[in-house]
């Protein structure tokens, strides 16, 4: 770590841990949260939220939940509400102070949301599988005073991360996020995004706020520690924050909200919020089961996540597991599904090629069905799910 990245890291846990005992203005992005869900948290908690987005508005009941840089609780305890009884909801945060807030208002506030779903956990977002609190139980009775010493936490950190992760593999349905990916530093982002990757189920997603900006941060502003922990020098430029998701092995990257006013300018560099939701679940070998997608519009066609034009009312074949893709958000209002009238045998099913970019033509999905003269007016018509004509 380098002396400026080590400076920055420092003002910015000085910096919110004195966020967690008293509002600090200029951390705040007004955000118009669900007021039914801000009921039953106390002031402590309302007064002490540095978000820039509402993430929380894209979690569902059931889900188990992951708020990285959680701080004072505020998302971790709304989403409580979403989840219910049956969700979970995890918070990660790297600054002693604001777990402390956070931990403090559990049991009463579980006692007020009807149940105790939540728990605050100490470590970073860039390394989830490293629990603070246990390497400080550790370090506690084998303090580090020489290279042997040394060489022991080390080894010690790594049984942690294999054996006791404080995030598991596949163990998350939504990562959540408000304005705190950008304290990252640059050195770890990508290592970040991976770390979300990994965390998430297959069919998980993220929703992720932070503030991004228009044009590259230049160095004199990265090496500022003051504005590294305002949120500020550490902002990913937009495009190359949605290419850290697509990077990271997430797809149906889309941006749900976005600032139109920047919140801040400096240096004619306009910084503003932005959230973001991915999913993860593209991993896997494509089979061809003789499916397809029409592109309802309205621009004349679109370039996919894999390359693949899809041109508007046209059969694009596409393999079993992007077929069923299409079917979930955020595609299916603007793709038509087309399944074989015959349906292919899971067994049999030839390796699709996804480097192909190619047109499944009507004959093929309805090969080995004979199908029986209709006249019209004889069968139900109009549109689909309607009462006929």
């Amino acid at each position: 770590m380098s002396t400026t990245q080590a400076q920055s890291l420092d003002n910015m846990r000085q910096r919110y841990g004195t966020g967690a005992q008293t509002q600090v203005p200029e951390l705040c992005c007004p955000v118009d949260y669900d007021a039914s869900l801000l009921q039953v948290l106390p002031d402590e908690i309302l007064e002490r939220d540095y978000g820039c987005g509402d993430p929380s508005r894209f979690v569902r009941p059931g889900d188990v939940v992951l708020d990285l840089g959680s701080g004072g609780g505020k998302i971790c305890y709304m989403a409580s509400q979403i989840v219910g009884a049956e969700g979970r909801v995890i918070g990660v945060d790297a600054t002693a102070e604001m777990l402390d807030l956070s931990r403090r208002w559990q049991a009463e506030l579980g006692e007020r949301i009807g149940w105790h779903n939540t728990e605050f956990r100490h470590g970073t977002i860039q390394d989830l599988a490293l629990d603070h609190d246990d390497l400080n139980a550790y370090l506690a009775t084998n303090p580090v005073t020489d290279t042997e010493s040394l060489a022991d936490l080390e080894s010690e950190q790594a049984r942690l991360r294999a054996e006791q992760p404080m995030v598991a593999d596949e163990s998350v349905d939504i990562v959540l996020s408000n304005c705190v990916l950008n304290l990252v530093s640059n050195a770890d982002k990508r290592t970040m995004f991976h770390e979300i990757h990994r965390v998430l189920k297959r069919g998980g997603r993220c929703a992720i706020s932070d503030i991004v900006c228009d044009e590259d941060v230049p160095l004199e502003l990265q090496n500022d520690p003051e504005l590294w922990s305002g949120c500020i020098s550490g902002a990913m430029r937009e495009d190359r924050f949605l290419a850290a998701f697509e990077e990271a092995g997430l797809y149906g990257i889309e941006i749900v909200a976005y600032q139109s006013e920047p919140w801040a300018v400096v240096q004619g560099i306009e910084f503003r919020s932005m959230t973001v939701v991915a999913h993860k679940g593209k991993e896997g070998t494509c089979y061809d089961h003789g499916e397809a997608v029409i592109y309802n519009g309205p621009w004349q066609a679109v370039v996919d996540d894999d390359g693949h034009t899809l041109a508007r009312g046209e059969r694009t074949a596409v393999c079993r597991k992007t077929f069923e893709i299409y079917g979930r958000e955020p595609y299916a209002k603007h793709l038509t599904p087309v399944a074989p009238l015959l349906e292919a045998n899971p067994e049999q099913a030839p390796l699709f090629d996804c480097g192909r970019d190619g047109l499944r033509s009507p004959a093929e999905t309805k090969r080995g069905v004979k199908r029986t003269d209709i006249a019209p007016g004889t069968s139900a018509c109009c549109e689909p799910d309607s009462s006929c004509c």
